[in-house]
C-alpha cells in the first residue's frame, strides 16, 4: 500500500465487497472478559506480561497469513470512513484478505488466497515443489521442516534455486521481545514449574528447539495460570499441509469444571486398546499422562483468534512428545459457553427434527469435545510406509499433504464419538443419554459445516454428514429437516473410524484425496438447507479486555 493510502484510508479503486456489513453480521461480537477477583495484584500483572508476550505472536502471525492483508488493515488504523471501519474490523477477523470461513474467497480484490500463504513463494505450487525435492534430496528434510520459510534463493535471478530461512531468524525481530515479556512473567509467578516452563518456551522461541518446553508444559499439574505459546497447528498450509503457523492464548483454570474431568483420564488407554486398528498402528497409552484443563482464556492471539474460533485443543502435535508423554487437553470454558448459546442451539432448532433438537445440549456438545480433543491423541503416532528412506516411519502429516487437517480433525470427531459409546457400553456413562449425544453432535456438524469446504473442520464434518446419510444413519425428512436413525448411527460411526484410522496409519495419500473427493461435496439439500439459517451467526467474534496491536 502507497504512503496516501497509510494516511487516508483505503483507496476508493480499491475492489472491496460490497455487502462487507452482511458479511460482519455472520459473527457475533462477544465479550470475554478478564476477571481480577481473587487475583493478587502481581498475578494480574503476570497475566499482563503474557498478554504482551502473545502480541508479537500476533504480528508473526499476520505475516505467515497475508503480509498484504497487514498493510492495509494498519493504513486504516486512522480511518473515519465506514467502508474502512468495516474493511478494517473484517480484515482482523481472518488476519487477511480472505474469508476464513467462506471458501477463503477474496472480500479484497480478486486473485485467490494462494495456498503456500506467506510460507513459500506465491508461485510455487505443491507438483513443482514435490519435483523440486525428488531433483534436491538434500533439501527435503530443510523444506518439509515445520519451522522453516520456504523462498526462492535471492541470489538467484531465474528463480531455480529455493533457499529456507528458519522461524527463529526470520521472525527473530519479534521473536526476542516475546521471550524477554515471558521470562518478565517468569519472575512475578509463584508457580516453579511454570516459571521454568515460561523460561524454557522462551530459549524454545530463539532457537526452534519446542521438546524440552513442551515435555515441561505437559508436567505442569494443575496450574492456575497456563498459556499456549508456539507455531503448532498447520491448517494454513494449503501446499504441503506442514508448515506452523503461531498461536497464543493466555489460560486460567476453571477448577469447579476441570475435576469433572478426572472420568476421563483414567479410560484414555483402554479406549486406544479399544480402537478399531492393528495393534502394531495403535501404541499403548499405558503410563502416559494426559493432563486436561478447562480453562478461561481472558486472551488469545494468531492461529487462535483469527477465523474459526476454537472452543478446545489438544497439543502439543509432535509425535515425539506423543510418544513420550501424551499431550494435554484444554478446554475453553468461556468460549465453548458463547458457541453453544449463539450458534449451536439457534441451528439445531432450524435444521433438526424438534424432538431432536430438544436433545441437543451443552452437556452433550462438551461431552463430545472432550472426547474429539482425547482422540486427536489416540490411533496410530505414525504413519508405516514403504517409501525409500523412510525407514517404515514417517509424520503422518507429510505422509497425507494439505489433506491431513480435514482427516485429523474427521477422525477426532468419529473416534470420539466411537469412544462416547465404548464409555456407556462400559457403564461410565449412562445409557439413556446416548441419544443426547448424537443429537449433540449432529448438532455440532449443521454449525461447522456452515463454513463452507475449504476450512479443515467444515471439510470434516461434511465428509462426515455425507457418508451418515448414505449409511441411512442421517436422513432428511418430508418436512425439510434432518432425523438421526439411533439405531444406524453406531455401526456407521464404528466403520468411518476404522476407515480413517486405517488411511492414517498406512499414511495413504491418494486414499485420502479420494474419500475426501467422494464425500467432500455439500449435496444441493443441505445447501438449501443452510441457507435457512443465515439469520444465525456462523461463529463469534471475541472481544477482549486487553488492547490488540498488530507490530
Amino acid at each position: 500500500m502507497t504512503g496516501s493510502a497509510a494516511r487516508s484510508g483505503a483507496p476508493a479503486s480499491l475492489k472491496v465487497a460490497p455487502d462487507l456489513a452482511k458479511h460482519l453480521a455472520r459473527f457475533k461480537r462477544v465479550p470475554m472478559p478478564f476477571r481480577t477477583t481473587g487475583l493478587t495484584t502481581r498475578e494480574q500483572q503476570m497475566v499482563r506480561k503474557l498478554v504482551e508476550a502473545c502480541g508479537y505472536l500476533e504480528s508473526i502471525y499476520w505475516r505467515q497469513s497475508d503480509s498484504d492483508g497487514l498493510t492495509l488493515y494498519q493504513s486504516l488504523a486512522s480511518s473515519r470512513n465506514r467502508r474502512d471501519i468495516e474493511l478494517r474490523r473484517y480484515l482482523w477477523i481472518n488476519a487477511s484478505r480472505f474469508d476464513l470461513l467462506d471458501d477463503n474467497k477474496p472480500f479484497v480484490g480478486t486473485e485467490p488466497m494462494p495456498p503456500g500463504q506467506g510460507f513459500y513463494p506465491a508461485n510455487l505450487t505443491r507438483e513443482k515443489l514435490e519435483q523440486y525435492v525428488r531433483q534436491h534430496p538434500e533439501q527435503k528434510t530443510a523444506i518439509y521442516d515445520p519451522l522453516t520459510i520456504v523462498r526462492w534463493h535471492p541470489g538467484r535471478i531465474d528463480h531455480d534455486k529455493l533457499d529456507t530461512v528458519p522461524y527463529r531468524i526470520a521472525f527473530r525481530a519479534f521473536l526476542e521481545p516475546a521471550a524477554k515479556a515471558l521470562r518478565q512473567a517468569a519472575n512475578l509467578s509463584t508457580d516453579p514449574a511454570f516459571a521454568k516452563f515460561l523460561r524454557l518456551r522462551a530459549d524454545a522461541l530463539l532457537s526452534d528447539n519446542y521438546l524440552p518446553s513442551d515435555l515441561a508444559w505437559l508436567d505442569l499439574k494443575n496450574p492456575k495460570f497456563d498459556i499456549i505459546f508456539a507455531p503448532y497447528e498447520t491448517y494454513m498450509d494449503g501446499l504441503l499441509g506442514v508448515k506452523a503457523s503461531y498461536g497464543a492464548a493466555v489460560l486460567v483454570r476453571n477448577e469447579r469444571e476441570s475435576k469433572k474431568l478426572d472420568l476421563f483420564q483414567q479410560y484414555v488407554p483402554q479406549i486406544q486398546d479399544a480402537l478399531p486398528l492393528d495393534a502394531e498402528d495403535r501404541p499403548s497409552k499405558q503410563g502416559l499422562e494426559t493432563p486436561m484443563e478447562v480453562v478461561d482464556a481472558p486472551f488469545r492471539a494468531g492461529d487462535l483468534t483469527h477465523g474459526y474460533q476454537a472452543v478446545a485443543d489438544n497439543l502439543p502435535n509432535d509425535p515425539r512428545v506423543h510418544e513420550q508423554k501424551g499431550s494435554k487437553k484444554i478446554f475453553f470454558k468461556n468460549f465453548m459457553d458463547a458457541r453453544v448459546n449463539y450458534v449451536m442451539l439457534p441451528v439445531a432448532r432450524k435444521l433438526m427434527e424438534p424432538s431432536q433438537a430438544a436433545k441437543v445440549s451443552g452437556e452433550g456438545y462438551l461431552l463430545g469435545t472432550i472426547m474429539h480433543e482425547i482422540c486427536h491423541g489416540l490411533g496410530p503416532a505414525y504413519a508405516r510406509t514403504s517409501a525409500e528412506g523412510s525407514a517404515g516411519k514417517v509424520d503422518i502429516r507429510e505422509a497425507i499433504g494439505p489433506s491431513f487437517s480435514g482427516l485429523e480433525e474427521a477422525k477426532a470427531d468419529v473416534t470420539g464419538m466411537f469412544a462416547l459409546r465404548w464409555l456407556v457400553d462400559h457403564g461410565a456413562l449412562p445409557k439413556e443419554k446416548l441419544e443426547e449425544y448424537y443429537a449433540s453432535y449432529v448438532g455440532e456438524l449443521f454449525r461447522a459445516m456452515r463454513f463452507g469446504e475449504a476450512e479443515a473442520h467444515s471439510q470434516a464434518e461434511l465428509m462426515e454428514f455425507n457418508y451418515l446419510s448414505e449409511q441411512g444413519a442421517i436422513r432428511r425428512t418430508a418436512s425439510g429437516k434432518y432425523a438421526i436413525d439411533y439405531e444406524k448411527m453406531p455401526a456407521a460411526l464404528a466403520d468411518l473410524t476404522k476407515e480413517l484410522l486405517a488411511t492414517e496409519a498406512t499414511g495413504d495419500r491418494s486414499r485420502a484425496e479420494n474419500w475426501f473427493k467422494k464425500y467432500g461435496t455439500m449435496p444441493e439439500d443441505l445447501k438449501t438447507a443452510l441457507k435457512t439459517v443465515e439469520d444465525v451467526p456462523v461463529d463469534i467474534d471475541p472481544v477482549f479486555s486487553f488492547a490488540s496491536k498488530v507490530r
